[in-house]
């Protein structure tokens, strides 16, 4: 992103680029291994990661959670519910190969094979409160799911978790807490 930004002053190399079959225009122009005369992009990437990982999430408003069900929640989403899996505490997506493929998510594939390694990332969770002004256009990697319910839902059934309404309930408070 940062080379796209800079114009092209920097280092690009993604080898994935080069299937000819998937991506023929940028593997004919070898879109995928791009080295300009002065980098100026490499040397900034570290402070612009910790400045990213610097940003403090939001903090919600009085009153936009239950406290107690989001305690019960968060016991949830680290254990039964399962998300902690992907969704690693405190940064919540995954530290490192942050790609599943869409079986193991349990939707179909249609945005994740635009992407060179065909696998949708773990979106990270924060300020998940802000419903109305942040998440308009759905939840999910997509936006595919109008509410944290849906969302709720469908890992409840595609992982066979068998929460209960209320758990789910927790659940969704602690979603909005974090």
């Amino acid at each position: 992103m940062g080379n796209l930004e800079m114009h092209g002053k920097g280092v690009f190399y993604d080898p994935r680029l080069d299937d000819s079959e998937k991506y023929p225009v940028a593997a004919r122009t070898k879109q995928g291994h791009k080295q300009a005369e002065e980098d100026r992009i490499t040397a900034k990437l570290p402070s612009l990661h910790f400045y990213q990982l610097a940003l403090p999430t939001p903090q919600p408003p009085e009153g936009a959670f239950d406290g107690a069900s989001a305690e019960k929640g968060k016991a949830l989403f680290n254990d039964k519910a399962k998300c902690a899996t992907c969704h690693v505490p405190p940064i919540f997506t995954e530290p490192g190969w942050n790609l599943h493929k869409a079986e193991e998510i349990g939707i179909d594939d249609f945005q994740a094979m635009r992407s060179p390694d065909e696998r949708y990332r773990t979106a990270p969770l924060r300020a998940l409160w802000d419903v109305e002004k942040i998440h308009k256009g759905g939840f999910y990697h997509d936006g595919r799911f109008a509410s944290l319910r849906d969302v709720v839902e469908h890992y409840d059934r595609h992982l066979e978790l068998k929460l209960t309404d209320q758990e789910k309930g927790e659940l969704i408070e602690y979603l909005k807490s974090i």
